[in-house]
């Protein structure tokens, strides 16, 4: 959420962001509700001003004994006091609806993220490794997996339906292994690990962003205030929510493992076929709290991290930044990860790391204390993928792929696989 003096003392700055990130945010209307809150608790404060000359005036009347003009104001203020209780009652619906539209505006973008209107505008920061080079054909995750036994999206699609995956054998291995080895890498790197709820509130949601405006991309629990988690993110963050933390405790960098689940509302049509956009799945989630003077440092140690994962693993990958028409609604600034998958031929996103600055935390309400003293101010969010876990098991199959259909299992992950060194066909 924004500052509010931010769009109330420049709205043309805040309008300029609006058009670059190509958002239909009600900033107008957003304007004139708020216009209209302020003078209607303008118009509240004068007569309750007015009530109290008025109450004490209506005491000097009748003690100088004018009992008959102590009466007829003592009358006038009963029906001021009317019209105070329905001023009262417009100035609170006016202030729920000023918090309603603003939740509904993103965030800025950061000067450095450049100007565009969708992903053709992204800018390509650096690249690593090389694609591997096959001399036979090469095929995609959703022939290898089902050739090998260990993908099955019939049976997934007879219990659940579309855009839902059985894992067998050694892929469910796999997956657990890929799991486990991210959740290792980034502890090992100094990250706190947290378990946490599946389920969270509509506070947490609104807290990192997702509601109101991504509602139909949530599972809501029929009956109850809970959905399922988009992402550890949203738990993640708000784990902190209302507390007030020491500068010296920062930054804190956690991460953690939770099944995500999404509608998918606006991506029907799109990566109908395997792994890569699925109703649920796994994902380790990174997350930092920082101090604002180092939040962009903190961006730069995040993807890192996240990027440690794809060089442990040997997956080339090339890091980009979003560009204004293609970055999230909280982010002020977001890079991300893509992964090379030879069967498609093209990089695909595997992580998003982004710099939420005090969007979330104000909305969350995320604080510190300054070393030096002074007032608390808010903190600086930032969250990202350390790994997507399937479409990690997609680079693996799709990168790690032999002419004779089985996959070779990368070093790192073997310890967790029993020493397993190929995946051959089962079932």
């Amino acid at each position: 959420m924004l500052a509010r003096e931010l769009w109330r003392n420049d709205p043309d700055r805040v309008r300029a962001a609006l058009t670059a990130r190509r958002s239909d945010a009600p900033l107008s209307e957003l304007l004139a509700v708020d216009g209209r809150w302020r003078e209607t608790q303008s118009e509240l404060e004068a007569m309750k001003a007015e009530r109290n000359r008025g109450s004490k005036e209506v005491g000097r009347l009748f003690a100088s004994g004018d009992r008959e003009a102590g009466e007829r104001l003592r009358a006038e203020l009963a029906s001021l006091g009317e019209r105070i209780a329905a001023a009262e009652q417009d100035a609170a619906l006016l202030a729920a609806e000023v918090s309603g539209l603003e939740l509904t505006v993103p965030n800025l973008p950061h000067a450095s993220v450049p100007a565009g209107a969708d992903e053709s505008a992204n800018r390509v920061e650096r690249v690593w490794g090389e694609p591997p080079r096959f001399d036979f054909e090469v095929k995609a995750h959703w022939d290898l997996g089902p050739a090998l036994g260990i993908l099955d999206f019939e049976r997934a699609a007879a219990v659940a339906g579309a855009r839902f995956a059985v894992l067998w054998g050694a892929g469910a291995a796999l997956e657990r292994a890929l799991i486990s080895f991210m959740l290792d890498l980034h502890t090992a790197r100094g990250y706190r690990e947290a378990y946490v709820p599946f389920l969270v509130n509509r506070r947490a949601l609104e807290g990192t962003g997702q509601l109101p405006k991504f509602a139909d991309d949530l599972f809501h629990i029929e009956g109850t205030e809970y959905y399922l988690v988009p992402t550890a993110e949203v738990p993640v963050t708000n784990l902190h929510r209302g507390e007030v933390l020491e500068e010296s405790s920062l930054p804190r960098r956690y991460c953690a493992y939770t099944p995500c689940f999404r509608a998918e509302a606006g991506s029907y049509g799109r990566d109908v076929r395997g792994l890569i956009r699925q109703h649920q799945f796994d994902k380790v989630e990174l997350v930092h709290l920082a101090v604002p003077e180092r939040s962009y440092e903190e961006l730069e140690h995040l993807t890192g991290a996240a990027e440690a994962v794809l060089q442990a693993l040997s997956l080339p990958y090339r890091v980009v930044t979003l560009s204004t028409g293609d970055m999230g609604f909280a982010a002020a600034k977001t890079y991300d990860l893509e992964v090379w998958l030879p069967g498609q031929g093209c990089y695909r996103e595997i992580s998003s790391c982004s710099n939420c600055e005090e969007f979330q935390a104000r909305r969350a309400d995320l604080k510190y204390r300054p070393s030096g003293g002074g007032k608390t101010r808010l903190l600086h969010t930032l969250n990202g993928s350390g790994l997507a876990v399937g479409r990690t098991l997609i680079a693996v199959l799709e990168n790690y792929q032999r002419s004779n259909g089985t996959v070779t299992v990368p070093e790192p992950l073997r310890r967790y696989l029993g020493g397993r060194e190929l995946l051959v066909p089962e079932g």
